[in-house]
C-alpha cells in the first residue's frame, strides 16, 4: 500500500478527489430527488409551475422535470465509481448550463456564486486535466484490462 501511495501522481490525486467530491454531490441530490421527492414532483414543482409564464413548452418542461432526478443520480454513481469520465462530466457540465439558463429566465440576476458555479468548476478541472490521468477509476482498469496490462484475476494452471 505504501509503495502504491508513492507512485500516485498529484494529477491522478486531483482528478479523483474532484470526481468523488462531484460524483457525492450528483449522487446525494440524485438519490433525494428520485426516492424522496421523486421524479413528478420534482418536474411539476420545480418545473411545470416554475416555468408555466416562460417560453418552454410543458412537454419539455415535463420530460426534464422526470430526467434530470434519473440523469443526476446516474452521473453521480458514474462519477463515484469512474465510469465513462469524459462523457459523464461533460453531461454534467450540460446538465449545469441548463440550470443556469432556468434560474436565468426566473431571476435574470441570479446569484450564481452558490452551488451552480463551484460545481461548474469542478466539472472543468476534471475536463482540463489531461486525458487519462485519473489512475483510480473504473475508466483506467478497463482500459489496461482491454490493452492486456492486467494479469488475470485467477491464475490459470497448466496441467
Amino acid at each position: 500500500m505504501v509503495l502504491w501511495w508513492h507512485s500516485v501522481q498529484n494529477f491522478t490525486l486531483v482528478a479523483a478527489l474532484t470526481r468523488w467530491m462531484l460524483g457525492i454531490i450528483f449522487a446525494v441530490a440524485g438519490t433525494w430527488k428520485v426516492f424522496v421527492l421523486t421524479p413528478q414532483v420534482h418536474a411539476k414543482s420545480f418545473f411545470v409551475d416554475g416555468f408555466k409564464d416562460q417560453w418552454i413548452p410543458d412537454f419539455m418542461l415535463w420530460g426534464l422535470g422526470y430526467s434530470i432526478p434519473v440523469l443526476e443520480l446516474a452521473a453521480g454513481i458514474a462519477l463515484l465509481i469512474g465510469l465513462w469520465c469524459r462523457f459523464t462530466t461533460a453531461c454534467v457540465g450540460l446538465l449545469l448550463l441548463l440550470t443556469t439558463y432556468g434560474h436565468a429566465l426566473q431571476q435574470p440576476l441570479f446569484d450564481i456564486d452558490g452551488h451552480t458555479f463551484t460545481r461548474f468548476v469542478f466539472v472543468l478541472i476534471l475536463l482540463a486535466l489531461p486525458k487519462g490521468v485519473d489512475q483510480i477509476s473504473l475508466d483506467h482498469w478497463l482500459a489496461k484490462r482491454r490493452a492486456g496490462d492486467m494479469p488475470d484475476a485467477v491464475p490459470t494452471t497448466n496441467s
